[in-house]
C-alpha cells in the first residue's frame, strides 16, 4: 500500500460484546475455517454462506501467499531482486501464478496492459578512505548522471542542538567551495530547492542533502521535491546517521539513472450475470509489491484473499457480472488500476456497480478498519459516491454480527479505489493497518503490541510469508467472501438494481454497531 489511511487517537468507545446474536450467525455462517476446503468444494457451486465460507479457507488464503513469496524468492532481477515489484520478474510471475490458476478454474481472464515508469535504484556510496553504501533516493526534480568527486560539507551542524541550520540557504555558504565537488548539504531552515540553487551557481557537480537531526522525526533518509525548480546536476537523500558518516569521507560515488518506460499488466477476471450483466460487482487488490521486499502482506493478503474467493465462486451462476482485478504498480502511484479506469469509457464505467477495494488485510499487529464512507469518524477529502455507505454498512454488520470490534479508516482514495470513486463509481474496502503505530487503548480491544506498528514490515523486506496474523486474514477473507457472494445476487442496496436473496439460510446482518472510536477525526 503504497498510500495508508492517516488515524488519529481518540478516547475509546467501548468494546463490543459477543453476545447471543453471534449464535444467530453461526445459523448461516460456518465459523472462521481452521482446516483446509473439503475436495468437494472445486467440484460444487458454492451458492450459499455456508458453501462458500466453508471452502475459504485460511489454509487456501496462506497457500497463494506461499506462492507468491516463492516468486519473490526466485526473482534475481538485478535492480530489485528478491521481490514482486512492477517491471521485474517477480511481477511477471505473480501475474502467470493469478492468471493460470484463473484460467483452470473457468474464468474469462484478460490481461490488461499499462505503461509506467521504471525507477532504477539510485546509488550513494563512499568510495574513500574506506568503501560504504547508503540508503538513498533521488529528488523530485533532479538530474540524471553518474558522479564521482571529492565531498565538500556546506556550513552543517553536526552537534547538538542542531536547530537553526542554515546548511546551503546562502550563496555566502558556498564561499570558496572547490568546483567539480559533490555538496553535502543539512535539511533545515530554507527550502531543498534554494539550497540546490546555490549549490549548483557554485559549480557543484552533484548534491547530498541529508535530514536534519534536529528530532526523532528528522533522523532518517530524506528524499524530498524541487519542484518547480528543476536541476542540473543529480540530487539524493540521505539520512542524518549516513550524512554525518559522508561529512568525514573524502570521495563519494553518486548515480542516478534516467527511468524506463515499461509494460505490466493488470490481470481481469470475470463470471458473466445471468440476469443482469451490465450491473458488474467488482473486487481488487494490488498484486505488486515494494522494491524493498516481497511484500507477502502489502498485498499479497488482499491479491490471495480475493483469488481464493474468486476459485471458490468459479461454479457460480451469479445474477450479476462478478468481476475481478489484480493491479500493477500501485506502488507507483496506483499506475494500474487509474490505466484501467482511464481507459474505460462512460458506458463501460456506468455497468460497475460496485468496486471493493482489499489492501492489507492481514497485518500482524492488526486493527480492523473499514473504509469511512458514512464520515462517522473522517471528513473525507473526496467525493464519496451515493451507494458507498451500503458498503461500509455491509462489513460492519458482518463484524457485529461476528462479534468482532472495528474501527473507521479514512475514505481518502489513497490506494486503488481512487480512480473509482474519481468515476462516481460507489466504492468500499477493508484495512488492518500500515505504518500506524497501536495504542494500549487499541491494545485492549484488538490484542496486539503496543507501541508498534500495526505492520512492522511495512515497505521493508521482512515482508514475508511470517508478515502475517492468521486470525485477521482468516475474518477478513471470510467477510471477502461473504461481500462479494452478496452484491453476486443483489446490488439493491448500494445501485437500487433489484436482484434476489443469496440461496439458503439467509444471514440476517444486526444493524452496525458502530465504530470503536479509537482514532479522532
Amino acid at each position: 500500500m503504497s498510500h495508508p489511511s492517516r488515524l488519529r487517537l481518540r478516547v475509546a468507545a467501548t468494546v463490543v460484546a459477543i453476545t447471543a446474536v453471534t449464535m444467530l450467525l453461526m445459523l448461516a455462517l460456518p465459523a472462521a475455517a481452521s482446516s483446509a476446503a473439503s475436495p468437494a468444494c472445486d467440484n460444487r457451486t458454492n451458492n450459499t454462506y455456508a458453501k462458500l465460507l466453508d471452502c475459504v479457507t485460511l489454509e487456501g488464503v496462506r497457500a497463494h501467499q506461499a506462492a507468491l513469496q516463492a516468486i519473490a524468492d526466485a526473482n534475481d532481477d538485478p535492480f530489485y531482486p528478491g521481490t514482486r515489484a512492477a517491471g521485474t520478474e517477480g511481477y511477471q510471475k505473480s501475474v502467470d501464478y493469478v492468471a493460470g490458476k484463473l484460467r483452470a478454474a473457468g474464468y474469462t481472464v484478460t490481461l490488461d496492459p499499462f505503461e509506467f515508469e521504471f525507477d532504477f535504484p539510485v546509488v550513494l556510496e563512499q568510495v574513500t578512505p574506506s568503501p560504504a553504501s547508503y540508503e538513498s533516493g533521488a529528488f523530485t526534480g533532479s538530474d540524471f548522471g553518474e558522479v564521482t568527486a571529492a565531498i565538500t560539507p556546506v556550513d552543517i551542524v553536526l552537534g547538538l542542538p542542531r536547530d537553526p541550520v542554515t546548511s546551503g540557504c546562502e550563496a555566502a555558504d558556498f564561499a570558496g567551495f572547490p568546483a567539480g565537488n559533490i555538496a553535502l548539504i543539512q535539511r533545515g531552515t530554507c527550502t531543498f530547492a534554494v539550497k540546490v540553487q546555490n549549490a549548483e551557481a557554485a559549480g557543484a557537480s552533484a548534491v547530498i542533502i541529508f535530514n536534519q537531526g534536529n528530532d526523532p522525526t528528522r533522523e532518517g533518509l530524506i528524499i524530498g521535491t524541487l519542484a518547480p525548480f528543476e536541476a542540473a546536476i543529480p540530487v539524493v537523500g540521505a539520512s542524518f546517521a549516513d550524512g554525518a558518516a559522508l561529512a568525514a569521507a573524502a570521495t563519494a560515488h553518486v548515480k542516478v539513472v534516467e527511468p524506463e518506460t515499461r509494460t505490466d499488466f493488470n490481470v481481469i477476471a470475470e463470471l458473466p450475470g445471468k440476469s443482469n450483466p451490465d450491473n458488474v460487482v467488482m473486487a481488487g487488490a494490488h498484486l505488486d509489491s515494494v522494491t524493498e521486499g516481497p511484500g507477502i502482506n502489502d498485498n499479497g493478503s488482499g491479491s490471495a484473499a480475493i483469488l481464493e474467493t474468486a476459485l471458490m465462486m468459479a461454479k457460480l451462476k451469479p445474477e450479476n457480472t462478478v468481476r475481478f482485478a489484480w493491479w500493477g504498480d500501485e506502488e507507483g502511484g496506483l499506475v494500474g488500476s487509474t490505466d484501467y479506469v482511464d481507459g474505460l469509457s462512460q458506458a463501460e464505467r456506468d455497468r460497475i456497480a460496485m468496486y471493493l477495494n482489499y489492501d492489507m488485510v492481514g497485518s500482524p499487529n492488526y486493527i480492523f478498519m473499514v473504509y469511512d464512507a458514512d464520515q462517522s469518524t473522517f471528513e473525507a477529502p473526496v467525493a464519496i459516491p451515493d451507494g458507498s455507505v451500503a458498503i461500509e454498512d455491509l462489513y460492519e454488520s458482518y463484524y457485529t454480527k461476528i462479534g468482532e470490534p472495528y474501527d473507521d479508516s479514512a475514505f481518502d482514495g489513497r490506494s486503488d479505489y481512487q480512480a473509482f470513486i474519481e468515476a462516481g463509481i460507489p466504492s468500499g474496502g477493508l484495512f488492518t493497518g500500515a505504518e500506524e503505530i497501536k495504542t494500549a487503548e487499541q491494545a485492549q480491544i484488538w490484542g496486539g503490541t503496543v507501541d508498534a506498528q500495526f505492520d512492522p514490515c511495512y515497505h521493508l523486506a521482512c515482508d514475508t510469508f511470517a508478515n502475517n496474523n492468521d486470525h485477521a486474514l482468516d475474518v477478513n477473507s471470510d467477510l471477502i467472501a461473504y461481500a462479494q457472494l452478496t452484491f453476486a445476487f443483489s446490488t439493491q442496496s448500494v445501485n437500487g438494481v433489484a436482484g434476489t436473496d443469496v440461496p439458503g439460510p439467509p444471514a440476517n446482518l444486526p444493524p452496525p454497531a458502530g465504530a470503536e472510536g479509537t482514532f479522532e477525526p
